[in-house]
């Protein structure tokens, strides 16, 4: 069985992962994969139908937003929960094709009539006829389609996240039935890049739901020391993305003498009060999502894996590492339950009956949690600061981290960026300078660690105070944005900077395979995006020619 799969920035040669996935998906769950969007194409028909008429199922929005994000890059690799999601999609489907009011007429589009087959071969020789985006050899309409495909992966992901917490957004579940929609109709008239546009706006309103979200929830972030490293007694390393996880996790295993620890994603969550108040959110334990083998490899810790970012689990922790929500890895032991109702007590149980770590083993220190409101409080001394000459430029430098060569570019430019310039960060792509010492400039941190991913809001906010307090457009600031990417929800998030006209943003450390000549040119020639060269070149051309003072 053959597969093609380019959403991840890691895909095979820079085109396509053909036989197996890099990210370790095999062909058969590619393919379910295929046939769940295929599947999803017609809910969204239907939905959107029904939405034109003023109905709407929480059950069918839910759905969508559940499944969507279940494609996402290391999310779920388990093809029997895949199959179990088509099924119950096909129930779905069902329940969105009464509320439009649509009987059964030849002229809806296929994938609102296809049907499941009865067995796992069948649904794999069906997938071959499911492509939802070639475009009969039109590399830049499949190349646009596929721009807003994964990006409404990604924007599904954080509704997912603020869903969980109890925040939805109509407008937000409106547009991912009508995105679906309009991939099922695949009509020669869509505006198909104005989609696109249209999606950064609604992401960023979905981030800012997030947001509110977790703020309701476990107050707003505040500047915060967290130990890299361990303390000795038994340990849970909990990676992924999930507060809500981490809460219950440190809720139900408080006085059982078990220390939590994050891991990759989840070291902003020391900032929030909610979360920190816990004597027993100890630390941090390792890095960035792919190096979990590595680190989670024969240590005495049960590990906890929400939402995505895991990696086939090697046999040394296979026996000691939990997933839960949507997260799914052949025969890995998974917590059931959504949202409050999931019971944590096997990973408990697993950890005090390994023992833990020997002895205290400390690293150093970083600071996390300068959310938007942190940040706002200090914005009138950040401008003064700037009209003084005391701080030069912002550059922010963040994003997802992977395996691949070439990101050291990021080490390398942090590095590089001039004494007298600040650095925001956020997401995965920290971990590979958050360990250096920077100093201060102007009275600041020259490193201020803004998130997670979606807290690519924070650093959006406090662009926009910044130009509103400085009477100019963001684009006009001393500010420059040096991204990284890997998967669909940082695809999200570049489609949401673009569509608020933001300029001239640094892409690598290689472009996505999915975007066509074409489409790059345009992005290039609309908003300046390009590709990062060396941290030499690209810190010389944004400071005017200026030699890089290291």
């Amino acid at each position: 069985m053959r597969m093609f799969c380019r959403q991840c920035e890691q895909t095979a040669a820079g085109r396509a992962c053909t036989s197996a996935g890099v990210c370790g998906k095999s062909a058969e769950t590619a393919a379910l994969q295929d046939l769940l969007v295929y599947l999803l194409a017609g809910i969204g028909f239907f939905s959107a139908r029904a939405r034109e008429n003023g109905r709407k199922s929480s059950r069918v929005d839910r759905f969508v937003r559940e499944a969507l994000f279940s494609t996402v890059t290391n999310v779920n690799f388990d093809p029997e929960r895949l199959e179990a999601l088509l099924r119950e999609g096909i129930e779905v489907r069902k329940e969105a094709q009464v509320l439009s009011g649509i009987g059964g007429a030849d002229d809806i589009p296929e994938p609102c009539r296809w049907q499941l087959g009865g067995s796992r071969a069948e649904l794999l020789e069906q997938a071959s006829g499911a492509n939802m985006l070639s475009n009969n050899g039109d590399s830049d309409a499949q190349s646009v389609k596929e721009l807003l495909l994964y990006g409404m992966k990604g924007t599904a992901a954080y509704a997912d996240h603020a869903g969980i917490l109890g925040a939805e957004s109509d407008r937000v579940d409106g547009f991912l039935a009508r995105g679906l929609m309009e991939l099922s109709l695949d009509r020669p008239d869509t505006d198909w890049f104005g989609l696109v546009m249209e999606l950064g706006k609604v992401n960023l309103e979905c981030m800012e739901m997030l947001s509110k979200a977790h703020i309701g929830r476990f107050g707003s972030p505040e500047p915060t020391r967290v130990v890299l490293g361990v303390k000795k007694g038994p340990a849970i390393i909990v990676s992924g993305h999930d507060l809500l996880d981490l809460h219950l996790l440190l809720s139900q295993s408080a006085g059982t003498g078990v220390n939590v620890y994050t891991h990759g994603e989840m070291l902003p969550a020391h900032g929030y009060p909610g979360l920190k108040k816990y004597p027993h959110l100890a630390g941090h334990f390792g890095s960035a999502w792919q190096n979990q083998q590595k680190e989670f490899d024969r240590v005495p810790a049960a590990i906890l894996m929400t939402t995505n970012c895991i990696q086939k689990p090697r046999d040394s922790y296979r026996d000691r590492i939990f997933t839960t929500g949507l997260v799914a890895w052949p025969d890995v032991r998974h917590i059931p339950g959504k949202g409050e109702g999931k019971d944590f007590s096997p990973v408990i149980k697993k950890a005090r009956e390994l023992g833990g770590f020997p002895a205290d083993a400390v690293e150093k220190e970083v600071t996390v949690g300068f959310g938007h409101d942190a940040l706002l409080k200090v914005a009138g001394a950040l401008l003064e600061a700037i009209k003084a000459g005391k701080v030069r430029r912002l550059f922010l430098i963040g994003g997802c981290d992977g395996a691949k060569p070439g990101r050291n570019y990021y080490t390398e430019f942090a590095k590089a960026v001039p004494p007298d310039c600040l650095m925001l960060t956020l997401a995965c792509g920290k971990f590979r300078f958050n360990r250096l010492d920077f100093g201060t400039a102007g009275g600041f941190p020259r490193l201020i660690d803004v998130g997670q991913c979606n807290d690519a809001y924070s650093a959006i906010v406090v662009a926009a105070k910044l130009a509103e307090a400085l009477d100019c457009t963001v684009n006009d600031l001393p500010l420059s944005l040096i991204l990284s990417w890997y998967e669909q929800k940082a695809v999200c998030i570049l489609i949401t900077l673009l569509s608020l006209g933001i300029r001239n943003i640094k892409l690598g450390p290689s472009l996505p395979a999915f975007v066509s000549p074409g489409v790059l040119s345009v992005l290039a020639e609309k908003f300046g995006i390009s590709p990062i060269t060396t941290p030499e070149n690209d810190l010389r051309e944004i400071l005017g020619g200026e030699e890089a003072r290291g």
